[in-house]
């Protein structure tokens, strides 16, 4: 075989896409494993509280028709962020009709949501004003003359390495759409005990522009909401915030390990849905006592609290 033959691919369409006891456990590729298993879908709030559990079976399936099961490429790791954003909307949509009152401004995901339609879901039909969601390829911004660097941040036009400095995010039209500013790194602003004023002053030394300002360059998110998600790849803020996930891969963790839900020998849908729902009774339990004893430290751990 040459060296294009992918063994992996090859695996994958030879496996058939559900296992013969029951259809609804399904084939997927999971961390460089194949396996053959229940896919449910958990939204957590940033403190990796569970606030709602979706069980991906054939009731919901049926009523949201729109998600199409079944291998669509050969590829396993494009079919399962395939699967996993298609599931993504109809699973927040299905959790805002129960959760009216329920608000939330920032949402946290992974690379598999990286998608124009779930940016423009979530920015422009939901209440989330931020989504810090991983890129999963590169970015561009058409008729551009300044590049964007691998987080989205546009470059210097003669130095692509170089990346523009963010500098307010004000709007400056009269419509009131909002806008991100960037200027040159090179740019600093300078006070003039004469007029009593700063001003800015370009000291590159091979600069792109004739304005003494240096380079400006305004971004309009909404142009393109998968570059820019109402936040800027890359800065201290979006790293700082990102960092929130491990609450909520601990708290998938807990549920898999401590509550026994991975790992299981049933075949029965019924009897791992109950398990599930129960796992995530007994987290809320945790908290409210934690809560009640003031040991708020172990909100999601119930061993330590017990002891």
């Amino acid at each position: 075989m040459d060296d294009s033959f992918d063994p992996y691919k090859a695996a994958y369409g030879s496996m058939p896409s559900h296992a013969a006891a029951n259809p609804a456990i399904q084939q997927m590729y999971i961390n460089g494993h194949f396996c053959y298993a229940y896919k449910f879908g958990i939204i957590t709030n940033g403190l990796g509280i569970v606030r709602d559990i979706s069980f991906y079976n054939k009731d919901f399936l049926e009523a949201h028709p729109d998600i199409i099961v079944g291998k669509k490429s050969d590829s396993p790791d494009e079919d399962k962020s395939l699967a996993d954003s298609k599931a993504l909307i109809p699973t927040l949509k299905d959790f805002f009709r129960k959760h009216p009152l329920i608000n939330p401004k920032t949402f946290l995901g992974d690379a598999a949501f990286d998608s124009i339609e779930i940016y423009k879901y979530l920015l422009q039909e939901a209440s989330f004003e931020q989504a810090y969601i991983p890129l999963n390829g590169r970015i561009s911004l058409p008729e551009s003359d300044c590049p964007l660097n691998k987080d989205g941040v546009p470059c210097c036009p003669k130095d692509p390495s170089l990346p523009l400095k963010r500098e307010g995010s004000k709007s400056h039209l009269r419509c009131g759409l909002p806008t991100m500013k960037f200027v040159c790194p090179k740019m600093k602003w300078e006070y003039n005990k004469t007029t009593g004023k700063s001003k800015r002053v370009c000291h590159c030394e091979n600069p792109c522009t004739e304005s003494p300002c240096g380079r400006m360059f305004y971004i309009y998110p909404e142009k393109n909401l998968r570059a820019y998600p109402g936040t800027v790849r890359g800065t201290a803020e979006w790293d700082s915030t990102y960092k929130i996930r491990v609450n909520v891969e601990k708290s998938i963790n807990h549920f898999k390990d401590s509550f026994c839900v991975a790992g299981r020998k049933t075949q029965n849908e019924k009897t791992l849905h109950a398990d599930l729902l129960l796992a995530g009774i007994t987290q809320l339990i945790t908290v409210m006592v934690a809560d009640k004893l003031h040991r708020h430290q172990y909100i999601r751990s119930l061993k330590p609290l017990i002891a």
